[in-house]
């Protein structure tokens, strides 16, 4: 009688249904079965359940991740319904969480969702990222990506960041569990500057924040089964206005705080 592979035992836990459901994705030799069960092991915390986190968490719920933890304390609007697809004009009112949580669960009843309906403040924020495999940062505003790229950084976990404004948008990958630079603290700086408009004042197309949310989907699932080339030490910029895509190098910075020299050594062991 021939060796049961990990793939055939891995295969035979599953049912008709979930082989189903995932054949699509089983059938990339990235994936397979193996890939496909690592999936349903894995925690993903999304902060942010906006235009970037609505269809970032819609994709990994589709895609087999076994939990997600969402974190957001607001409440549906109904000029969020514009771009946050997870939301129906019904839900006006309702706790962000709760709303989509429902959703993603009608899209896929395997899926454990985890909410946080309220800010994370610097001690939960650690909490939740120390029990997490990766983090999405799909947050709106700069304190909200330093904080979590802070958090990452001390509990080593691998960061997928992305920001969208009018038809603009950027994407990136920080490998906080491997130990390398950059992070998002390399890409900008702290300070008294005022910060950029917000889409309430600036605008956004939805579609676009789609596009980002995709790419933030596609690049957690690479990150959590470490295939192909992910975006680490690299910025990607979309300018939708001319669909033009544009790669940039984004190097460590020796000096960060966070993550060069200086938070190195003032970082726990």
């Amino acid at each position: 009688m021939p060796v049961k592979t990990v793939a055939d035992k891995l295969a035979q836990s599953m049912d008709d249904a979930q082989l189903l459901r995932y054949s699509r994705q089983i059938l990339l030799p990235e994936i397979g079965v193996e890939g496909q069960a690592r999936l349903a092991r894995a925690r993903v915390l999304v902060v942010g359940l906006g235009g970037l986190g609505c269809p970032a968490a819609t994709y990994l719920a589709a895609s087999g991740v076994g939990t997600l933890v969402v974190a957001d304390a607001d409440r549906v609007e109904l000029s969020n319904l514009q771009r946050q697809v997870l939301y129906a004009d019904a839900d006006q009112g309702r706790l962000k969480v709760e709303a989509a949580g429902d959703r993603l669960r009608a899209l896929n009843p395997e899926l454990r969702v985890e909410a946080w309906p309220r800010r994370l403040d610097p001690g939960s924020l650690d909490q939740v990222v120390g029990g997490v495999d990766l983090v999405l940062d799909a947050s709106d505003n700069f304190a909200t990506r330093f904080a979590v790229n802070r958090a990452c950084f001390r509990a080593r976990r691998p960061l997928v960041s992305a920001a969208v404004i009018r038809m603009e948008g950027q994407v990136s990958v920080f490998r906080f569990d491997r130990g390398t630079g950059p992070c998002y603290r390399c890409l900008y700086a702290e300070g008294p500057e005022e910060p950029p408009a917000p889409c309430s004042e600036s605008g956004v197309l939805g579609s676009v924040a789609g596009m980002l949310g995709a790419l933030q989907a596609t690049e957690a699932v690479k990150t959590l089964l470490d295939i192909g080339e992910t975006l680490h030490g690299r910025l990607l910029l979309l300018d939708a206005l001319r669909m033009e895509w544009r790669s940039l190098s984004l190097p460590p910075d020796p000096d960060c705080p966070v993550c060069g020299r200086a938070g190195v050594s003032a970082a726990p062991g």
